[in-house]
């Protein structure tokens, strides 16, 4: 089964209200087995209405559309499928009711907006909106279903949990859907799909893969497609043991998972303590830690060293060492990492200095050089990175990369 997003609106149009609503709808259709053929984006105009749904008429068995169902004049959908199929506008007792009880709890008066939103045509099946005011509406449109629904996000969201998904769940009953999420770090895509080449030409024709690049991290997924669940995940874990024999040092979590939890989980499991001082990264390392509920349990504290008087005179950093080998370099990072430590007295301490971007670089340091150590009770460990021109996909790297140093070095893995 295959389908086609209609988000109505001129304000993503302009670029004031970014579409979140078909990222979000295309992610759960996948998820049940339905194709997303396209996605569009149409003003709060009746012809570009109906010349979407006129285009969507040939070999799509879903059409989803959110927008323009709300109170005011601009909001014209309900009228423009009323018209579509030719069909009047009547008033749902269900939905008015639905509406006077919205009201009434907040406080408010009834006013003939809210009673015109009572209003539908005439041949729909009502899906009753139980956060808002305006009803999602189905259509059934010869061998096509057209499901029209609120453009407020929360709203959406809570019609296609609660109505939408299951009735197309029950048209897909058919067919299962396994994806298994592995999370990647330490070498560019590129470099990952060559290791990987032999591996992936070998996958079953019921798996396939996809690489899902951000900065700092790439993501396999591994999605499975059939009709019997069992053998579905059968080969899915037989060939996620074979990744995990083949490239062992660069997975660094599953699915959801982000790796600022798992370090939580295993520093917490390992009675463990953290703490941080960041020059180039600006504090994103602590962020990121500190953005996990509990972490309180690990994290010490942290140091934004930006300037070299706080190197020196927060985190002991010998001048001397900043005056011969520069502010970016072994020396100067193994030297805030111990500093840290010792303020914080933790078991571990993270530091960055590097240069971000975009200005800034030399010939023997170019922008995007950024040096990262890891000290604990053993020692310090340092490693020199080169990762590229902008700014804040560098400071996201950095960051990123941090992390699984620290996850390595308590897992004791190989740095």
């Amino acid at each position: 089964m295959n389908a086609i997003i209609i988000t109505i609106g001129d304000e993503i149009l302009i670029g004031q209200t970014v579409d979140t609503n078909s990222a979000w709808i295309a992610n759960r259709l996948n998820l049940i087995g339905i194709d997303v053929l396209k996605i569009i984006s149409i003003s709060d105009k009746r012809e570009e209405i109906i010349k979407a749904l006129n285009d969507s008429k040939q070999n799509v068995d879903i059409v989803l559309i959110t927008g323009g169902l709300g109170p005011t004049n601009d909001d014209i959908t309900k009228e423009t499928l009323a018209e579509y199929f030719g069909v009047g506008l009547v008033q749902n007792n269900e939905v008015l009711n639905h509406i006077e009880k919205f009201v009434i709890k907040r406080k408010a008066h009834m006013n003939e907006r809210n009673i015109k939103q009572a209003e539908v045509p005439e041949n729909c099946k009502i899906l009753q909106n139980e956060i808002g005011t305006a009803p999602g509406m189905l259509f059934e449109d010869g061998k096509r279903i057209i499901i029209s629904m609120p453009g407020v996000p929360f709203e959406m969201i809570e019609l296609m949990k609660n109505n939408v998904l299951p009735i197309l769940k029950d048209m897909r009953s058919d067919l299962h859907i396994i994806h298994k999420i592995i999370l990647t770090q330490g070498v560019p895509e590129s470099k990952l799909a060559e290791i990987l080449e032999n591996w992936e030409n070998n996958l079953p024709d019921t798996i396939s893969l996809a690489y899902l690049p951000s900065p700092g991290l790439i993501k396999l997924r591994l999605t499975a497609k059939g009709d019997n669940e069992l053998m579905l995940n059968n080969a899915i874990k037989k060939e996620l043991i074979k990744l995990e024999s083949i490239i062992p040092e660069l997975i660094c979590g599953y699915d959801s998972e982000k790796l600022e939890e798992l370090i939580g989980k295993i520093l917490l499991s390992n009675n463990k303590t953290i703490c941080t001082a960041e020059s180039c990264t600006g504090g994103n390392i602590a962020h990121l830690i500190t953005s996990i509920s509990g972490s309180s349990g690990y994290f010490k504290g942290g140091v934004v060293a930006y300037s070299n008087d706080i190197k020196q005179n927060i985190l002991s950093v010998n001048k001397s060492i900043i005056d011969d080998y520069g502010a970016v370099s072994k020396q100067v990072v193994e030297e805030m990492a111990l500093g840290a430590k010792k303020i914080f007295n933790s078991d571990y301490a993270i530091a960055t200095s590097g240069i971000a971007g975009p200005t800034g670089g030399t010939n023997e340091k170019p922008v995007g050089t950024i040096w990262i150590a890891i000290a604990n009770n053993d020692g310090v460990y340092a490693k020199k990175y080169i990762f590229g021109d902008q700014r804040e996909r560098n400071i996201q790297r950095a960051s990123l990369t941090a992390l699984n140093m620290l996850q390595k070095l308590v897992l004791r893995k190989e740095l």
